[in-house]
């Protein structure tokens, strides 16, 4: 079975997250999962902004229009996060 890492070079990232969730709830079994919008979304909102830091050298100016926010949000959230 590929990584996801490999799965994501030859499809769209939606097909990526909708087998990911889709295997997440089946690990859970019987288990319903509590605020799962929040979970993803902190736990997919780190790695993104490192890459996207990694792929502008750290500009953290670049980085903030890639990802379609403020660099003071940007900035908020590598404090957060401790980045």
């Amino acid at each position: 079975m590929p990584d996801l890492e490999s799965e994501a070079s030859s499809t769209c990232l939606k097909d990526v997250v909708s087998r990911a969730v889709a295997q997440y709830l089946d690990d859970m079994g019987h288990t319903p999962p509590d605020n799962l919008h929040e979970r993803i979304m902190r736990e997919v909102e780190v790695p993104l902004i490192e890459t996207v830091l990694e792929h502008t050298g750290g500009n953290q100016s670049r980085a903030a229009a890639i990802l379609g926010m403020t660099r003071s949000t940007l900035r908020n959230r590598i404090r957060r996060y401790g980045l």
